[in-house]
């Protein structure tokens, strides 16, 4: 049954409404747990800590002040989102919905949560792998009571098999980089710019841009930024350089391939290669430049790009976002 609104949308609420200080009956819940962080450690919330001991009646704090923050968010969306009962648990697994372009946004929004949790637990002065693993517990405590509330909601949604796979895998991932490398050099970012395809289904799509950047998935595009100095640390390279791989659809008016070819539509992936900026690895002492750039690194920046994609082979973006 295809949802006028889906899974990956309410944690994309969640996460990034709370970031940008867009309120929602339910998210203000996890906006208060970054205003406890950041009333917490103040302007540094998002830098290297400086301290070389452990604060850990800081961390007991923090993790207390996050528990209950949690609870409340979880508590927030099972009343204000599932209008319908709670019924019997039942698995709906989505997989082949949005040619997987969805699951890699479960992924993303799991990878982003562990990256700024992960950031405030550093200012504990715990050590970088510490805070990842703190991080990536993060990420996935916090979404996997989404889908198991989604299991109850028969025949709505339905437990995902492949959406807890992707959540897993964010938090993997970061987790994974600090445990090899001690730090981060595949960044997951995100981009989008409004396609003409939401004038065709605005109920699924969106009606304007507010509800378009969480809803079409034809105009939104997730990228795997490779810090290229940090594979190289001895070449003349600029630090903040970055290879992008990015990944898209196009044509999908429905979350189904049959759907959208129904309507006249062949759906297609793209494929995309381009360069970006590692805003971290920009030298600057100003702390609140280090916030900002710790923010910017969730975007891809406008660059030139290269696509491929099966029905215009490649195919050159003077500028693409």
């Amino acid at each position: 049954m295809e949802k006028q609104f889906c899974r990956p949308e309410r944690t994309y609420l969640l996460f990034w409404r709370s970031c940008s200080g867009i309120f929602s009956t339910t998210n203000q819940f996890l906006f208060l747990f970054y205003i406890l962080h950041l009333s917490f450690f103040g302007s540094d919330a998002f830098a290297q800590a400086d301290t070389t001991r452990p604060n850990y009646r800081a961390l007991r704090w923090l993790l207390a002040g996050e528990s209950v923050a949690y609870s409340a968010s979880i508590y927030g969306l099972s009343k204000a989102w599932y209008k319908t009962p709670f019924t019997h648990f039942s698995i709906n697994d989505d997989a082949h919905e949005w040619k997987q372009l969805d699951k890699v946004g479960h992924f993303f929004t799991a990878y982003q949560i562990c990256r700024h949790t992960a950031a405030i637990y550093k200012q504990t002065g715990i050590t970088n792998r510490q805070a990842a693993l703190y991080g990536a517990l993060s990420g996935f405590l916090f979404l996997t009571p989404i889908e198991i509330l989604d299991g109850f909601q028969y025949p709505t949604y339905g437990f995902s098999p492949s959406d807890m796979v992707a959540n897993i895998m964010g938090p993997s991932l970061y987790l994974g980089q600090y445990a090899l490398w001690g730090e981060e050099r595949i960044t997951p970012k995100f981009s989008f710019s409004p396609t003409s395809l939401a004038k065709i289904r605005p109920e699924l799509l969106g009606r304007n841009f507010s509800e378009q950047w969480l809803k079409d998935y034809n105009g939104q595009t997730y990228w795997f930024s490779v810090n290229l100095s940090s594979f190289a640390p001895h070449s003349n390279i600029p630090k903040w350089l970055s290879v992008s791989l990015g990944y898209g659809i196009h044509n999908m008016v429905g979350a189904e391939i049959e759907k959208s070819q129904s309507l006249g539509y062949d759906p297609y992936r793209q494929y995309y290669l381009s360069l970006d900026i590692d805003f971290r690895r920009i030298p600057t002492r100003h702390k609140g430049l280090k916030t900002l750039f710790f923010l910017l690194n969730t975007l891809k920046v406008p660059a030139p790009a290269l696509e491929f994609n099966r029905k215009q082979g490649w195919k050159g973006h003077w500028l693409y976002f």
